[in-house]
C-alpha cells in the first residue's frame, strides 16, 4: 500500500510541543517510530508510520495501541483524545476533513472536559457457584425448596420457577454489590461509565473520571472496600489508562 499514518490520539497543539520519544523503549505498530504532526495549527496527532491498510485486533497490536498513549501521558502530555484501535488515514489533509473539521467544537468540548483530569477502571468478578452456595447456606426456605425438588420428576413449571426465584436472589446480591461500588466511589468522580460485561463471571464494569491529584485516594477506596469484602469477589483496579470511555464523539446525523 502507498504509506500512510496509523493515528493513535490528538492533543492541543501546544501541550505536545518538543515531545520527544528518544530514550523511551517503546516504538508504534509495525516498529514504527512514533511522532507528533500538527494539523490545522491547531491540534498535534500522535502517529507512526503505516504499513498496512488494516490492522489485525490482536492482543499484542491493542496493547501497543494503548502503551504509546500511556506513555505520551505519563511523559507529561496528558490531555488526550485517544483515538480507536485501527484508524489509518493516507495523508493529513484527509483527516482534516473526515475528523477535524467536522468534530472541531466536540474536540474542544472534550479536551475542556478532560483537562486536569483522568480515567480509571473499576472490573469486579466473582465465583458465580460459590455465590449460589452463599446464597442458600444463608437463605434457609429457598434451600429446603430447592432440595425438596432432587430426585423428584419436575414439571418443566417447577423448574421455571424454582429457577427465577434464584435467579432473582442473585440479581439481588449482584446490585447489593454493585452499588457498594456506586456509594463509595461514584461521589469522587465527574463522570461514571457503566460499561457491558465482558464475561459470565463479571458483575460490574466501570470507568470513572477523577481529578488527577485524587487517584491517590480514590484507589485507597478500591482497597478498602477490598479488603471489607475480602475472598467475596475479585476486583481489578486500572488506575492508569488513557481516557477512551470519556473522548467519545457522537456521530452527526
Amino acid at each position: 500500500m502507498k504509506s500512510g499514518f496509523y493515528v493513535y490520539g490528538i492533543f492541543n497543539k501546544p501541550d505536545p510541543q518538543n515531545l520527544s520519544f528518544q530514550g523511551l523503549d517503546q516504538q508504534g505498530l509495525d516498529k514504527e517510530d512514533v511522532n507528533f504532526n500538527f494539523v490545522d495549527d491547531e491540534f498535534a496527532v500522535l502517529y507512526s508510520i503505516a504499513k498496512q491498510e488494516r490492522y489485525l485486533a490482536s492482543r499484542r497490536n491493542l496493547l501497543t495501541h494503548e502503551k504509546v498513549l500511556e506513555l505520551a501521558m505519563e511523559a507529561g502530555y496528558k490531555n488526550v483524545l485517544p483515538m480507536q484501535f485501527g484508524l489509518v488515514v493516507s495523508d493529513w489533509e484527509k483527516l482534516s476533513q473526515q475528523l477535524i473539521n467536522p468534530f472541531r467544537e466536540e474536540m474542544k468540548e472534550l479536551f475542556a472536559k478532560l483537562e486536569n483530569n483522568r480515567e480509571v477502571g473499576v472490573k469486579v468478578y466473582w465465583e458465580t457457584d460459590a455465590e449460589l452456595q452463599k446464597l442458600l447456606a444463608e437463605n434457609d426456605e429457598l434451600k429446603s425448596q430447592r432440595d425438596s425438588l432432587i430426585g423428584q420428576n419436575l414439571s418443566m413449571e417447577q423448574v421455571i420457577e424454582i429457577g427465577q426465584v434464584i435467579e432473582q436472589e442473585m440479581n439481588s446480591r449482584k446490585q447489593d454489590i454493585i452499588e457498594i461500588f456506586q456509594t463509595n466511589l461514584n461521589q469522587m468522580a465527574i463522570d461514571v461509565v457503566e460499561n457491558d460485561l465482558q464475561t459470565e463471571k463479571m458483575i460490574y464494569n466501570a470507568a470513572y473520571l477523577i481529578p488527577w491529584e485524587s487517584e491517590p485516594e480514590f484507589g485507597k477506596k478500591v482497597e478498602a472496600i477490598d479488603s471489607k469484602f475480602e475472598g467475596r469477589f475479585t476486583i481489578r483496579y486500572n488506575s492508569f489508562t488513557a481516557p477512551f470511555n470519556f473522548a467519545r464523539i457522537k456521530q452527526k446525523d
